[in-house]
């Protein structure tokens, strides 16, 4: 191996950790102060290309919102992010020797995470706003963002088995970390498509770690813990509403969907996360992340606007919690997009433009080689 600069650490991250293969983590601090972890099936010992240390934000402020009983982020230098920039400018890439700096300053990676530099949510974030009767604090945090591919275009599909292998890898170790580091609930998501409002098209997806519970989160750990059982009701789904079962982990449509070609993908043991399956469920995962997203591709026939999330128990686990990957799909057609208007955003009563048993078969007819 190649020797490493003197603040790298290589750490493994073993088959008990893991899955099936030895996960390799490299850490690096960049010149700003950021964290940048590189990871894969094999050691990374790329050359570090030069560096700048720009100034990075240090989050922004929550507000509690009164009558909705929640905490609201407010960030405005995400205003300044980069937006749809020219494959040149791709922030995203590996740094090429003598060309722009990007954000990962080796030549090559197979999976990397890097803190945001647009931080909604920061550990060290300190300033609010006093406002009279409103309730107003740091946003601390943290804001991840996850590289799938130094491949400027793609999907979780197209990444392969064993890429999205390492990604869930890097996910679990980075909830042990935040975890660690105090967030009390952490969840990885993926935006993909304009719909969505993404605003880089490089294949990756994003970590928050939250310094309080958000108020759905809340719901779902206070309905597990009130007896709801999500292994009845994955029972119960299969086979009408299923698309399939490999490894221990089911997908399927809920019967109580509220997006037009919802999938969840879940274990049908409880797990409280991704941290809680064992080597084959981890494995049957990854093949999932991949199989959805080309579904969906194949279903509207072209790359599908999606927001997809792990929902996972929040620090120091939760009574009868049942872990959960959701896809919620923002197209309702190949050519029509599902708008959340004025019925769902002020009162949160969603009206679901295809029937659930209909958005099942469809997505089952989309088997692969069937």
């Amino acid at each position: 191996m190649k020797a490493r600069i003197p603040n790298d650490c290589l750490t493994i991250l073993g088959p008990e950790k893991c899955g099936r293969k030895e996960v390799f983590r490299r850490d690096h601090r960049k010149a700003d102060g950021r964290m940048l972890y590189l990871y894969g099936h094999q050691p990374h010992d790329g050359t570090l290309q030069p560096e700048t240390a720009n100034p990075i934000a240090q989050g922004g402020e929550i507000r509690f919102h009164p009558l909705r009983k929640e905490w609201n982020v407010y960030a405005a230098h995400r205003q300044d992010r980069t937006f749809m920039p020219v494959a040149s400018d791709d922030p995203l890439a590996p740094t090429q020797s003598g060309e722009t700096e990007t954000e990962i300053p080796f030549s090559d990676f197979e999976l990397a995470i890097f803190e945001n530099k647009y931080a909604a949510f920061h550990p060290s974030a300190t300033n609010a706003t006093e406002l009279k009767s409103v309730d107003c604090e740091p946003a601390l945090g943290a804001c991840d963002v996850v590289v799938y591919s130094p491949e400027a275009t793609g999907s979780l599909h197209t990444v392969g088995q064993d890429r999205r292998r390492v990604l869930i890898a890097a996910l679990i170790d980075r909830y042990n970390r935040l975890f660690t580091a105090g967030c009390e609930y952490v969840l990885p998501f993926e935006n993909r498509g304009e719909e969505v409002g993404v605003t880089l098209h490089h294949p990756h997806g994003q970590i928050y770690g939250f310094h309080r519970v958000p108020e759905i989160q809340k719901r779902a750990i206070d309905a597990f813990e009130k007896g709801y059982d999500l292994t009845s009701e994955i029972r119960a789904a299969m086979p009408n509403y299923g698309l399939g079962q490999i490894g221990g982990i089911a997908a399927f449509v809920p019967r109580y969907a509220r997006f037009p070609y919802e999938i969840w993908l879940a274990p049908r043991t409880r797990r409280e996360g991704l941290w809680d399956c064992n080597a084959e469920e981890q494995d049957a995962l990854a093949y999932w992340l991949g199989e959805i997203t080309r579904r969906y591709d194949a279903l509207f026939n072209r790359p599908a606007a999606t927001m997809m999330a792990f929902h996972a128990a929040p620090n120091g686990g939760s009574r009868n919690y049942h872990f959960s990957v959701q896809f919620y799909p923002l197209l309702r057609g190949k050519e029509r997009v599902k708008y959340l208007a004025s019925v769902e955003q002020h009162t949160g009563t969603f009206t679901v433009d295809v029937m659930p048993e209909r958005a099942a078969a469809a997505l089952r007819e989309l088997e692969q080689n069937a």
